[in-house]
């Protein structure tokens, strides 16, 4: 399975990054390619909305706050709601084929949440599955610290013959995206609680980002066999043909 690590690049529309993941998706559905995974740090802060929270009355409003905040507003390729994160952040994209169209979803929630428990753990990190109370873009399958604060955060989308899992962990940065979010969630009038927004830096103050980058390639390693690659010009291309769809052009 191809690997892709990095992002796009200093200054790259934040748009575009989330386009990639679309990008990949059409690619495997199409059957021009095979399993993929994409692992990068943004170059900047972004709250990603899901397509729900656009058609709400308060996402106009939202948009303003997320801009004047100093991040950038785009809509999500994959489900659920908004999720906030920073260039301390690490977001993993994986696609696959999927013959049976809507086989294999539970099992990658299951699975991917206890990878994602299973590394946080080496580190002292007393990881769960499941919600916690008020969490942002909330699900069952979220990893958390004590059952209190959010770590990392999962979605799906699913398309005829493929599917796109996307995980999004908060490594820091939580003193800044704990008001921005509750803003964002207290003009959407969705429920929210500020004080579940966790970092896993927060909760192992000795791990650097670089390692826990290296250790979840690793387990992706592990269970799949990583073969690490540029990402393909047509995948590019793809993505700058899809931006539009992830770009937010309300709330100015």
């Amino acid at each position: 399975m191809e690997l892709y690590r990095g992002a796009l690049g200093a200054g790259a529309d934040q748009a575009q990054e989330v386009a990639v993941a679309h990008a990949m998706l059409r690619r495997v559905s199409t059957g021009e390619a095979g399993a993929a995974v994409r692992v990068y740090r943004p170059g900047g802060g972004v709250v990603a909305f899901g397509r729900r929270d656009t058609l709400l009355p308060g996402f106009p409003d939202a948009v303003r706050a997320v801009r004047e905040a100093g991040f950038t507003p785009v809509v999500r390729a994959p489900g659920g709601r908004a999720v906030a994160y920073t260039g301390r952040s690490l977001v993993v994209d994986h696609v696959g084929p999927d013959p049976g169209y809507l086989s294999g979803m539970e099992q990658r929630f299951t699975g991917y949440a206890e990878l994602w428990s299973d590394v946080l753990r080496k580190h002292g990190v007393e990881a769960q599955i499941g919600a916690v109370p008020g969490e942002y873009c909330p699900g069952e399958h979220s990893v958390n610290a004590r059952g209190e604060v959010k770590l990392v955060g999962t979605a799906q989308r699913l398309v005829r013959g493929a599917w796109l899992f996307s995980a999004v962990v908060v490594f820091d940065d939580t003193e800044v995206l704990r008001p921005l979010l509750s803003e964002v969630y207290r003009l959407l009038e969705l429920p929210f609680d500020g004080a579940s927004v966790g970092s896993v830096v927060d909760e192992a103050p000795g791990l650097q980002l670089d390692e826990l980058e290296a250790e979840v390639v690793a387990a992706y390693d592990a269970r799949y066999g990583l073969e690490p690659a540029a990402l393909p010009e047509d995948v590019l291309a793809r993505a700058r043909d899809l931006v539009a769809d992830h770009r937010v052009d309300v709330g100015r």
